[in-house]
């Protein structure tokens, strides 16, 4: 097993319209409004940003995100990430009972040095830091969504 490789799949249910939700979501720039752990993002071009990240644990990871696929019809919004994580993260947006279900997919592997000395006995916290962040995003979304 390689304990810097992560896979995770988060579903958000939300009080909103598919449409909202997904305009919302492909804001990148906009997430530090909304979603407390989303310290920055610096936009490079139309496709390209750097995000900086920090959650509950002492640590910010930096990555650069690549936008891969944007499909308002399919709902999807995809990217690639290269520096602290390497990998893909991936929204997919679908009407689900009265708003939206929003499903988060991320399949990384960890490149931070710390992170990956820490890898085996690190990687419960990890994944819990990883789970109390999308639990904030979640919230900070759901009332972002209700005030505008």
């Amino acid at each position: 097993m390689d304990w810097t490789h992560y896979r995770f799949h988060t579903r958000w249910a939300l009080p909103a319209p598919p449409s909202a939700v997904y305009d919302v979501l492909a804001e990148a720039e906009d997430y530090p409004r909304w979603w407390p752990q989303v310290r920055e993002v610096n936009r490079l071009d139309d496709t390209t940003g750097v995000i900086v990240i920090r959650a509950t644990l002492p640590y910010s990871l930096s990555f650069t995100a690549r936008e891969v696929r944007r499909d308002p019809a399919a709902g999807v919004l995809e990217i690639a990430m290269t520096g602290d994580l390497e990998g893909w993260a991936r929204w997919t947006i679908s009407a689900g009972g009265a708003g939206t279900l929003a499903v988060y997919d991320q399949v990384v592997d960890v490149n931070k040095p710390l992170l990956r000395r820490l890898a085996v006995p690190g990687r419960p916290v990890f994944r819990a830091n990883h789970r109390l962040m999308m639990r904030a995003g979640r919230r900070g979304l759901a009332a972002y969504l209700e005030a505008v």
